[in-house]
């Protein structure tokens, strides 16, 4: 008689072997989430970077005429030493802005034209904070960059159509819209006014 050829009976899983197999199971899974974590952290995805680009100022152009104003401190972005330099054609390239208005230096009501001081914060990246501002014979004033609001107080370049010189309080002015608002008649406000501003410093 042929013995009958029987195929070997298939291998029963012990509990000790599907326990082993169910820790690297785990094991693996654990590992892949770690390293996924790791990969977001080291780079973030790719709307936050743009989000981050957006939020950056531009660079500042170099200034080509005399330099008007000088802005250092806490800012976003420079131009000469860690420093933002302003020439007349860079201030007006912020945007102009004019209102009339009476002061309590100039007879009857007067018309000023300039960039606003919040376009020259928004264009410096400076969202807070405390600003320095310094006249040519280095009169000193603080004040709130909260200020920097439309409508606001703009860097005066012209009065009544007309560039001012240093005589006539030139050739940048802090000046307030005092007759549109009761807010700006104040002795604290009228003290922040100043005239031939050369500087500006932010500080956090």
């Amino acid at each position: 008689m042929h013995a009958r050829w029987r195929s070997p009976p298939p291998a029963r899983s012990t509990p000790r072997r599907a326990a082993t197999a169910l820790r690297a199971a785990l094991r693996a899974a654990l590992c892949a989430a770690l390293v996924a974590a790791a990969l977001c952290v080291a780079a973030p995805p790719a709307q936050a970077q743009a989000q981050q680009a957006q939020q950056a100022p531009a660079p500042l152009p170099q200034p080509e005429g005399k330099v008007l104003l000088v802005v250092s401190g806490a800012i976003g972005v420079a131009n000469v030493g860690g420093k933002a330099m302003f020439d007349r054609a860079m201030l007006e390239a912020l945007g102009t802005e004019s209102f009339t208005t009476r002061t309590n230096w100039t007879d009857g009501a007067v018309r000023f034209s300039g960039p606003p001081l919040q376009a020259l914060m928004e264009r410096l990246g400076v969202a807070g904070g405390v600003l320095m501002a310094t006249a040519i014979n280095d009169y000193m004033i603080e004040m709130p960059v909260a200020d920097a609001r439309a409508p606001g107080p703009i860097l005066a370049l012209e009065m009544d159509g007309a560039p001012m010189s240093v005589r006539d309080k030139g050739p940048i002015w802090i000046v307030y819209p005092y007759d549109a608002d009761p807010a700006w008649r104040t002795e604290e406000i009228y003290a922040r006014s100043v005239w031939q501003l050369d500087r500006l410093e932010i500080v956090d």
